[in-house]
């Protein structure tokens, strides 16, 4: 054998083995130069933090308030939370408000991960139930099929009603079936083109997909398929629960004008919820799908008690039942309303139900913030009546006082660490109050929340009855004299 330091050659090599295994000293001094650590390297990281010097803590962040609690700062983060809700644009926009939608949800292998508790298909279909209710409740005059995706194909949970209890009574069956097989976004894509190809041109067409896979089983080519949507004028929304998939992103791009907005990927549970409520809102109707304003034959029933020991059956479930709503144009009786009279194909609906859909057109303006200077002359919310902070003293809030703790003396200021908070806060009110533009009343914000989310209305806009020339506006902005709707003749 030879030296260490000198050439290896081994006893039963070849000459071809011996060429291409061949060490040198000269190559080993070099080897050992290069992994040499650089000196002005090691000199600038010095000045570098590591990693773990800048971690964080979450107990080191919290703020005490003036009596050494956090319950005031727990507040006014909650408070954040709800305010942060309502700053939305309430520009007036052509909207939408009869809409046909179709809710795909993925039930492939994909949904049994955990990252979402307890797993994502468990979730998916909670929150499904819950934008199931969400949707009606915010378009009533709208109708709703749900499809799912699973084993490669595409599964119909539910046909195209405006009935939730029925869709909710069908995504209860798929609970407790566990999740299998591949997605495919071709076959879903085509079932919904069917089921939206009969609706009516003066609705919209929408799909909305939950997607957890990074991957799709498709028989064709899915170019097609987007192609068609775009000639059908059908919009796709997806919530990703997973990392982006290019196709989803080139989907919805295509079929939304170029706008890929309507792409969105989960990151937690309540950011998920979040995006999957947000399409609840109606669309607001692009400028090549506005039209000239055409006018719609609805009907609006009473609904009626079958006298005595009578009982009739629903044209629509066929059903005995002893109370119901006669169509107006051929008098067949149906169940429930929204829906389409099986008899003639006459929307059916409760004048209730339009005046929650009108209020996506002119929403209700957003109150603005009311500051300590102007904060006086309220004492208790106009709706509630609970009673808001005073205001702080100008000459106190510069003094400081001193708070014992475990016996020490400390010294702060005796402005709180919730006024801190709500200074830091967009759109937070420092003084709880939050004030109408038109009616210049106060407002808490539970009852901001309550007029902006359920009411759509103001409160004091509405109780005003004065009926003078500057209050002849309501909180919405709209121009009405005598409270009536005006109509073209």
């Amino acid at each position: 054998m030879a030296d260490s330091d000198g050439e290896y050659h081994a006893d039963d090599a070849s000459d071809d083995d011996i060429g291409n295994h061949q060490v040198t000293s000269s190559s080993r001094h070099e080897t050992r130069s290069r992994n040499r650590p650089d000196k002005s390297k090691k000199a600038n990281r010095k000045g570098v933090k590591a990693a773990w010097e800048d971690i964080q803590r979450s107990w080191d962040t919290v703020i005490e308030d003036a009596d050494g609690t956090i319950a005031g700062i727990i507040e006014g983060r909650a408070e954040a939370e709800k305010r942060a809700r309502l700053l939305k644009d309430t520009t007036p926009l052509q909207r939408g408000i009869i809409r046909h939608l179709v809710l795909v949800l993925d039930m492939s292998f994909a949904m049994l991960e955990k990252d979402m508790l307890p797993s994502r298909y468990e979730l998916a279909m909670a929150y499904a139930s819950q934008f199931v209710r969400e949707y009606f409740e915010q378009n009533p005059i709208s109708q709703l099929a749900v499809i799912g995706m699973r084993d490669g194909v595409a599964i119909r949970i539910s046909d195209m009603s405006g009935n939730p209890t029925d869709h909710i009574e069908k995504l209860q069956g798929w609970v407790k079936q566990d999740p299998q097989g591949n997605p495919s976004l071709q076959n879903a894509l085509e079932m919904c083109r069917g089921a939206l190809f009969h609706t009516p041109s003066h609705g919209t067409r929408e799909v909305v997909i939950v997607y957890g896979a990074l991957m799709s089983s498709d028989p064709g080519d899915i170019h097609e398929t987007i192609t068609s949507l775009i000639n059908d004028r059908i919009r796709v929304s997806i919530v990703g629960l997973a990392a982006q998939v290019a196709i989803c992103d080139e989907l919805c791009s295509k079929t939304n004008g170029g706008d890929n907005s309507g792409y969105n990927i989960a990151l937690h549970e309540d950011h998920f919820k979040e995006l999957l409520l947000a399409v609840t809102t109606p669309p607001v109707t692009r400028t090549q799908e506005q039209s000239n304003a055409s006018l719609l034959m609805m009907g609006f029933p009473s609904r009626t008690l079958a006298s005595g020991d009578s009982i009739h059956y629903c044209a629509c479930h066929n059903r005995p039942t002893r109370e119901g709503y006669d169509c107006t144009r051929c008098g067949s009786r149906v169940c429930r309303l929204p829906t389409e009279c099986p008899g003639c194909g006459l929307t059916l609906i409760l004048s209730t139900h339009l005046a929650r859909s009108y209020h996506h057109l002119f929403p209700l303006r957003n109150w603005v913030e009311v500051p300590w200077t102007k904060a006086k002359r309220s004492k208790a919310c106009f709706s509630c009546l609970t009673p808001f902070p005073n205001s702080p003293d100008s000459n106190k809030s510069r003094e400081k006082v001193r708070i014992t703790v475990k016996g020490k003396d400390k010294e702060a200021k005796e402005k709180s660490a919730v006024s801190t908070l709500r200074s830091s806060v967009k759109g937070l009110s420092e003084s709880s109050r939050y004030a109408c533009e038109v009616c210049g009343n106060h407002f808490c914000i539970d009852c901001d929340l309550f007029a902006h989310e359920v009411l759509h209305n103001c409160p004091g806009c509405q109780s005003d009855t004065r009926g003078r020339q500057s209050q002849q506006q309501n909180g919405n902005g709209e121009a009405n004299g005598s409270g009536a709707m005006e109509i073209d003749s």
